[in-house]
């Protein structure tokens, strides 16, 4: 493999031959030679011409965000300008937000019983299915539930064979209508008792038709009421519980989807079904694919951002809910603002192009750093929001943004060199 470097018109032609070492070595050298290069030019431009003012000097160097070349130096670095072109590609929208999953989505897991932990059948990360027992429960008071329970039946017996008889009474004019109203409201009661305790008994998750004398349960079964991911596991074995003490939490994240802010400006462009493309925070090699489903008609905590919310498609593999993504909505192609994707440079996190702000025949050129948000790239080309307004008819670096960006820096950070 050859590697060709051009640096101030010598190339440099590597083969395999060379070592990686010597390669490291040589890449460590070219930075340095750049900044010699423009110690050397500035020094040659000094001897050519007079110094200028001790005033003039200051007002060269006031504005971090500028600097100049020379004629040689734009020559011999091979900087070129152009405009800022309009380009048609495949326009998309940036935007940040946070994968979410639907509160019918998470449940978590209570007993209505209070009670003592006495085993724990999960932990955070394991895949449970829908109905699965995650722990279970003892208390004294669920054996005396279910023993109240199997004593009310016979008392029902008793119950209805005395409201007969007092009916039969009472047709032969033999009994007291009061003792037939009584035994009328006793077995009522009991009905009613009886239907309370089949009720909790079945809260407790146990079938009251399984119940028979000797065969109590003592230890109840929580179940999941969903499938999913466990979360969260809040207890330990002996802890005591009662219905306000979260036991577990899981999460199905089958529904993950993502929540999106997006400036009112751009909420005509998006429509139900785009698709659009995010990464996480924390692992922003992996690409991953949504599309819209919703779009918010009201603004999010007093901004001007209007949420936007997607479904997640294909793998979900690593996505968890309330993960930060920056995601990039795909649109139409339209007619864009665009430069060569080599004119951007990214520095200290923030994208930047370089203007020129003076163009002397003299002299050479002067430079401004513009920030700017990159969009989608197509054909070498990258779309640009320009997020400071600048000259319709402005020029900028299209060939060689890093050596004025190099200069830029050494320059801030020298305070009057070049």
């Amino acid at each position: 493999m050859r590697i060709i470097i051009r640096l101030f018109n010598i190339t440099i032609i590597t083969t395999n031959s060379i070592k990686y070492s010597t390669m490291k070595k040589l890449f460590r050298i070219i930075p340095v030679a750049l900044v010699a290069f423009f110690s050397v030019a500035c020094k040659g431009d000094a001897g050519k011409t007079a110094a200028p003012a001790a005033g003039e000097h200051e007002d060269e160097h006031k504005n971090e965000n500028t600097t100049s070349f020379t004629k040689d130096q734009l020559k011999s670095i091979g900087i070129e300008t152009g405009p800022i072109e309009e380009k048609q590609l495949t326009a998309s929208i940036r935007a940040n937000g946070a994968l979410r999953v639907p509160n019918q989505n998470k449940a978590l897991i209570n007993t209505l019983y209070s009670g003592i932990v006495k085993s724990l059948l999960i932990q955070p990360g394991n895949v449970v299915s829908k109905g699965q027992v995650i722990a279970t429960v003892a208390n004294p008071d669920f054996i005396r539930m279910q023993e109240e329970y199997l004593a009310i039946g016979p008392k029902i017996v008793l119950a209805e064979q005395e409201n007969s008889r007092q009916r039969e009474l009472n047709q032969g004019n033999a009994g007291a209508l009061k003792n037939l109203q009584a035994a009328e409201s006793e077995l009522r009661a009991l009905n009613t008792r009886k239907a309370s305790l089949e009720q909790q008994i079945q809260l407790m998750g146990i079938n009251p038709a399984s119940l028979s004398n000797g065969k109590l349960i003592s230890v109840l079964s929580l179940r999941t009421p969903i499938g999913g991911i466990v979360s969260n596991v809040s207890v330990k074995i002996g802890s005591y519980v009662d219905v306000s003490t979260p036991v577990a939490e899981v999460v199905d994240n089958s529904q993950l989807h993502l929540d999106l802010f997006v400036y009112e400006k751009d909420l005509p462009k998006l429509k139900n079904n785009q698709n659009i493309h995010f990464t996480v925070t924390n692992n922003p090699g992996k690409e991953y694919d949504a599309q819209i489903y919703s779009l918010g008609s009201t603004f999010e905590d007093e901004s001007k951002a209007v949420s936007v919310h997607a479904q997640v498609k294909g793998d979900k593999t690593g996505l968890i809910d309330g993960m930060n993504v920056t995601a990039l909505i795909s649109l139409d192609k339209v007619t864009t603002p665009a430069v060569p994707s080599d004119a951007i440079i990214t520095y200290q996190g923030q994208d930047y192009i370089f203007m020129v702000t003076d163009a002397s025949a003299e002299k050479g050129l002067t430079f401004e750093r513009v920030l700017v948000a990159k969009g989608t790239s197509e054909v070498g080309y990258t779309q640009i929001t320009l997020l400071k307004a600048i000259p319709a008819n402005a020029s900028i670096v299209t060939r060689g943004a890093f050596f004025v960006l190099a200069k830029m820096t050494n320059s801030g950070e020298g305070g009057h060199g070049h």
